[in-house]
């Protein structure tokens, strides 16, 4: 029988489809936000009443036959999010280590901790989402899996504030506290209350991984690093070492191919012994490797129908060997146990080159091992002899995209970015990486998404700053291409300063920049380096939406610093406008001009072609950057750097209003009132001057919310609801606690009731930090009315709200009325 949000969900998704009518239609039509409507579609939000009577109204049907089951559903609570495992994929051919694998496994089940260390390539990673894939079951809150880049080739290792924001990311936290103690202590919180595996790969050392760490629960960690983390209390360390001969040979013979008598020659005597491997009898270890190495039946996990690429049977060329190929099919040629274990010992036991050799051999059928040993003993360095023949196979197009993959900035990658870093089509870039993978040169973790290891990063750079000169010009292309793409799905998302988005799902674009939220960061450095001030410019803005709905992304002050120089040495002819390839990227204001709203005033957006901004729009584009410095370093609570950035605006930039507004915030939070009550002034005239309904109602509720501030209840109430007849929707929510706050001495009833208004359009469009305000106002409120007990429910409701997200400033005024409504309630002295 299906459940009650199941039954609700259903009744909606007919009245959409009654409708006729797009997703951002129906929510324009109904008064939603679409992010709102689409939570209640899949059932992530059960919506408040009023939100169905809305859609009801919009196809003309009766809501009332829905109440018992909105009801039912209300009670019930939406559905739970789904189990949620983002750790890559197993390797079909995982060899050995079953030792480690166990140790590993009894210390997550007591200790709850291991760290897994060892030299590059030796196989850390795999070991650990071996292990994470077999243990799946034991943690029904899935798996989680970060990157921490400790040893990544031209990449700084995540600082620990950093990673915080990911993981919790993770956990669909986005509003984070701004302190790295205070993610960690969340972190924790959150894991307490889950059993999940985390999977911390590629730590640089113990300081970056101690705040990473679970605390009580029954959550578990598991840590790779090249380091050993001694200094790292209650974490285990389980070493490894290379690959002993008998698993090395084993891993070459799957990788290449070999049939069974042949791997099991190879994993008796590859290396020159004639004794069988320890702990078997000479009529054993033929067949105990033949199993191992030459069985056709796929990998446990895996049926013929899903091993995809992963086929455990020979490669093109395997059949001809076990067939009769010369010196083959009846077993090894002269001297072709000697040729295997030089090619073991070439690849030192490390799975890494083990497959790479193993998969040069499988891809050339006319080669036998002698050849392969012979090659690999032809290279200079032990391990660029084993990444060298693996490029060698390909051709010289594939090659030079391996090259400038090593300099391509980011962590994962998609074809799209590699196409444009290559300057190919999209269709042969596909194709070359599908061979990358075959050789081993690339991984493919989920489909559509790709990455290298370390050491084959490290590999392919150094072979790019030989080999090719013009490798910068390739980074710019790839920065210009993720500018470009994140223009396009900023464009779809709804905004104050967009009334009329692009076609798209806007939940499809915000997970675009979840996804690609790493590779933007690492973009923009690029573009920092290599002097890219438009990229540098531009960038920002086109995620400002996205971190206004993520607030405490650490990343957003750095990037609008950079952002704000960026757009003046353009302003003064001195940036580099273009990248290779992009045709340059002009500048166009956002439409409307609402501010407010906290996503800024106007703001800038990447064109389509042109040769970037003229002059004056330089100079518009330097004062936009600076509203939104301002902005950021205000939700931050850097309350004094705020007020500077918007000071720096230059008058005549076309931002006056919104910069009078925004100076008023920051000297309202300053204690500077009567100061305030003039910027809010200035700017409301400003507003009415330009035709800014919505910025003139923001300017007339704070100016009344600062008149209530200073004792005037008579003019609060008068700015107030003339701020709430120039606004709709929740811009209102402004407006409606100014007004509930004012008149709650004088008629409680009607502060509730107007308060209450101001709530459920809070909640109807999810607006958590002005639900907490909300909260906020009805707590002073009903303390004004005499209900201090009752009052301090909703300021630990706002609190409450609170606590994941970064409004720092917003957190101070509302612990500052908690505490005086403690003291009404006789709670505290003085």
């Amino acid at each position: 029988m299906s459940s009650p949000q199941e039954r609700l969900v259903a009744q909606l998704a007919a009245i959409r489809e009654l409708s006729g009518l797009s997703l951002r239609s129906l929510a324009r039509e109904s008064g939603l936000s679409s992010s709102s409507l689409s939570r209640y579609l899949t059932g992530r939000l059960v919506p408040p009443w009023e939100a169905v009577v809305a859609l009801c109204r919009v196809v003309g049907r009766d809501p009332r036959p829905l109440r018992a089951v909105w009801a039912e559903a209300t009670k019930a609570g939406a559905a739970p999010a789904p189990r949620r495992n983002d750790l890559p994929a197993d390797l079909f051919d995982f060899t050995g280590r079953e030792a480690e694998a166990g140790q590993i496994e009894e210390l997550l089940r007591t200790t709850g901790a291991a760290c897994v260390d060892g030299m590059a390539g030796v196989g850390k990673t795999s070991l650990a989402l071996h292990v994470a894939h077999r243990l799946a079951a034991a943690y029904p809150d899935g798996g989680r899996y970060l990157d921490l880049q400790g040893f990544t080739p031209g990449q700084e290792p995540l600082e620990p504030q950093a990673a915080l924001a990911r993981l919790l990311a993770g956990l669909d936290l986005t509003h984070l506290p701004p302190g790295a103690a205070e993610r960690a202590a969340l972190w924790r919180s959150e894991l307490s209350r889950r059993r999940a595996l985390v999977v911390l790969d590629n730590a640089a050392d113990a300081e970056q991984v101690r705040p990473l760490l679970p605390g009580a629960g029954k959550s578990a960690v598991l840590i790779t690093s090249r380091n050993r983390l001694v200094s790292l209390d209650g974490v285990p360390p389980v070493s490894l070492a290379p690959l002993t001969d008998d698993d090395a040979a084993t891993l070459f013979a799957r990788a290449a191919g070999l049939a069974p008598a042949d791997s099991g020659r190879a994993a008796g005597s590859a290396l020159g012994s004639t004794a069988p491997p320890a702990g078997l009898t000479p009529g054993d270890s033929g067949r105990a490797a033949g199993s191992a190495l030459g069985s056709t039946a796929p990998p446990a996990g895996l049926t013929p129908g899903n091993s995809g690429r992963a086929a455990t049977g020979p490669a093109p060329g395997g059949a001809a060997r076990a067939a009769g190929e010369p010196g083959r099919g009846g077993g090894l040629a002269h001297g072709e146990e000697e040729a295997i274990g030089l090619v073991l010992r070439q690849c030192g036991g490390l799975p890494l080159a083990l497959r790479m050799a193993g998969a040069r051999l499988r891809h050339r059928p006319g080669w036998t091992v002698a050849v392969l040993a012979e090659r690999l003993r032809d290279n200079a360095g032990r391990f660029d002899a084993v990444f060298g023949m693996s490029l060698q196979q390909l051709d010289a197009g594939s090659r030079r995209v391996f090259r400038l993959l090593g300099v391509l900035p980011g962590a994962d990658f998609e074809a799209g970015v590699a196409a444009a870093l290559a300057d190919l089509p999209p269709a042969q870039v596909e194709a070359i990486l599908d061979e990358l993978i075959d050789a081993h040169l690339v991984q493919e973790t989920v489909p559509g998404r790709y990455r290298m290891h370390d050491l084959i990063r490290r590999y392919a750079a150094d072979l790019a700053a030989e080999e090719e000169p013009r490798a910068d010009d390739a980074v710019r292309r790839a920065v210009g291409h993720y500018l470009a793409q994140a223009v396009t799905h900023d464009r779809i998302l709804p905004s104050p300063q967009r009334p009329r988005p692009d076609p798209g799902d806007p939940a499809l674009a915000m997970a675009w920049f979840d996804l690609e939220y790493v590779n933007l960061v690492a973009a923009f450095d690029a573009a920092i380096r290599l002097g890219a001030d438009e990229v540098v410019a531009e960038l920002p803005q086109a995620m400002r939406v996205w971190f206004f709905r993520h607030r405490g992304t650490d990343d957003q002050v750095h990037m609008l610093e950079a952002a704000v120089s960026a757009a003046e040495r353009l302003d003064t002819g001195l940036g580099i406008t273009a990248a290779p390839g992009e045709g340059g990227a002009a500048a166009a204001p956002d439409e409307g001009g609402a501010a407010g709203s906290g996503e800024g005033g106007a703001g800038w957006r990447s064109g389509e072609g042109g040769a970037g901004p003229s002059g004056e729009d330089s100079g518009r584009r330097v004062a936009s950057l600076l509203v939104e410095l301002g902005f950021a370093y205000a939700a931050a609570g850097r309350l004094t750097e705020a007020l500077g950035a918007y000071e720096r605006v230059e008058p005549g930039d076309g931002l006056a209003a919104a910069v009078a507004l925004r100076i008023g915030f920051v000297r309202r939070d300053l204690g500077e009132l009567v100061a305030a009550r003039a910027d809010f002034r200035r700017a409301r005239a400003q507003f009415a001057e330009l035709g800014n309904r919505a910025g003139e109602s923001q300017a007339l509720a704070f100016e009344g919310w600062v008149a209530l501030r200073l004792g005037d209840r008579a003019e609060a109430v008068e700015l107030a609801r003339a701020s709430i007849a120039l606004a709709d929707g929740p811009a209102r929510i402004t407006g409606l606690v100014t007004l509930g706050v004012a008149l709650a001495v004088d008629d409680r009833a009607e502060s509730l009731r107007v308060l209450g208004a101001a709530l459920s359009l809070a909640e109807q469009h999810d607006l958590r930090h002005n639900q907490a305000w909300c909260h906020n106002g009805l707590g002073v409120a009903l303390r004004m009315a005499g209900s201090p007990a009752e009052a301090l429910r909703h300021h630990e409701k706002a609190l409450e709200l609170l606590k994941p997200l970064n409004e720092v400033q917003l957190e101070i005024d509302c612990r500052r009325e908690y505490e005086e409504t403690r003291r009404a309630a006789g709670l505290l002295d003085g």
